[in-house]
């Protein structure tokens, strides 16, 4: 089941709100309606993973108590019971997500014959497995009290909003607001006007720019020209932004509806000036973790933080997928953020913004080249054709006619992707504040803008054949 589905909008979510809002009365009873219905959402598309999310969990929730009992008196208890709970959560990622990859390229490389275990990807298992991880960290840290309940913890890993595909939500960001949190009128519209800006991000501008980087990108390459190769990029730029903030965005809003406060993932990423800026505004749940959990414990900054800075991109490509371009891009990203950090960043401060902002998305976009393309030929073969280095024509007819049909909406998408609503927001939340005249004309305005996002929506994905989440993958 995918958020931006008819079942999920008009069945799931609107059961789950009446039981949620109407049926239960207290907290307790509240929790047990979102962990129940989280539960039958994660078994919808994969009932025989649960399993492994209750053992994961159940490892980090008795490791943590352990944690927690012998952190003062026997320290070395402790350090024992986090390193063998982390281990064990990291280890379920490793079998389902990464054994086979690595089996099957040790087999290439030293003529063996390892049998691949040929599983499929738990959904989701490398978003919940990381928060298990922040939970039991945070724990040995002092900066979380340990959970007594398991319910309650199973509850924060299993939580429908951000489970599938995040944001990574830190225990510590909601851990008062699993027993103590308030809903209002407000806070409800808030969450769902969030939520259908996020639905219309995704069935609007991620799908129509998913299908035009289909066309260009997974067809024939030898029929591919220049111009089609860079406007089928631009297309996948624009989709996987579209499509994973959406979430996000969906997640967000989700959560605030049933009084849940998740963090930005997302901060308008495709205005930055630099590499370095780019990943404090994409995915940007992703990058504390790598910062707080790994980076910062292997020394930072303060000793041999070129190394710490590989392993961290070597492991944020692989965390993406068990596929070489995933290794590539994370080594892609990580040597232009070295780069910049010894001597080009102070090279691009010198420079006009405009130009600071060609750089970047001239980056951004031969990066998604590496993330798209799994196949290392292809991946070779889209490249060369991007430069005009293998004879591919500059342009043919069809470059033409996708770009006079999809103008308006790549105009559309490219200004929809920088801060104009926000700007909007702001001037309707100043309107507002000056009367409650002009507060009531604004929610009612609200109001209504919310009724036809769900009706242009509604006919989106009533029409609409392509609807995928991309993040779902990883």
């Amino acid at each position: 089941m995918v958020f931006s589905s008819l079942v999920f909008i008009y069945i799931f979510l609107t059961f789950t709100f009446i039981l949620y809002f109407f049926a239960a009365k207290s907290i307790r009873q509240k929790n047990a309606v979102l962990l129940v219905m989280s539960l039958f959402f994660y078994a919808w598309g994969e009932p025989k993973w649960i399993i492994l999310m209750l053992i994961s969990t159940a490892v980090e929730y008795y490791g943590a108590i352990m944690v927690d009992e012998y952190k003062e008196e026997r320290p070395e208890i402790a350090k024992a019971a986090l390193a063998v709970s982390v281990s064990v959560s990291l280890g379920f990622l490793f079998i389902f997500k990464y054994f086979d990859f690595f089996a099957f390229n040790f087999n290439q490389t030293f003529n063996t014959n390892i049998s691949l275990l040929g599983f499929t990807l738990p959904i989701g298992i490398s978003f919940y497995t990381f928060q298990t991880i922040t939970y039991i960290v945070d724990v040995y840290r002092g900066k979380a009290e340990v959970q007594h309940s398991y319910p309650r913890l199973l509850l924060y890993v299993s939580m429908f909003p951000q489970l599938i595909a995040g944001p990574i939500v830190k225990y510590v960001d909601v851990e008062k607001q699993l027993t103590a949190r308030t809903s209002s009128g407000r806070k409800v519209g808030d969450g769902a006007f969030r939520f259908l800006v996020g639905l219309s991000k995704k069935a609007i501008f991620a799908n129509v720019a998913g299908e035009i980087a289909k066309q260009f990108l997974d067809g024939n390459l030898k029929e591919l020209s220049v111009v089609g190769a860079w406007m089928g990029i631009l297309a996948y730029t624009l989709q996987i932004y579209y499509d994973f903030s959406a979430y996000s965005d969906m997640a967000i809003g989700l959560g605030k509806i049933f009084g849940f406060d998740y963090p930005e993932n997302f901060n308008y990423p495709y205005i930055s000036k630099s590499i370095t800026e780019f990943w404090k505004r994409w995915h940007i749940s992703l990058t504390t973790f790598f910062r707080e959990y790994l980076y910062i414990p292997l020394g930072g900054n303060r000793k041999h933080h070129v190394i710490n800075l590989l392993i961290v991109w070597a492991l944020t490509g692989l965390w993406h997928g068990a596929a070489w371009n995933f290794i590539l891009w994370g080594l892609y990203y990580y040597l232009i953020i070295v780069l910049e950090r010894l001597f080009l960043g102070n090279v691009l401060e010198r420079c006009p913004k405009v130009l600071q902002h060609i750089y970047t998305m001239f980056l951004v976009i031969i990066g998604w080249g590496f993330f798209y393309f799994d196949d290392m030929e292809r991946l070779k073969s889209f490249f060369w054709i991007m430069f005009g280095i293998n004879g591919n024509p500059f342009a043919n007819i069809t470059d033409k006619s996708v770009f006079i049909n999809h103008i308006l909406f790549f105009a559309v998408a490219i200004i929809a992707a920088t801060p104009v609503s926000k700007i909007i927001r702001k001037y309707f939340t100043k309107l507002s504040a000056k009367s409650s005249t002009m507060s009531y004309v604004c929610d009612a305005a609200l109001i209504l803008t919310g009724v036809f996002l769900l009706f242009i929506n509604t006919a989106a994905l009533v029409g609409s054949t392509y609807n995928p989440f991309l993040y779902f993958r990883f």
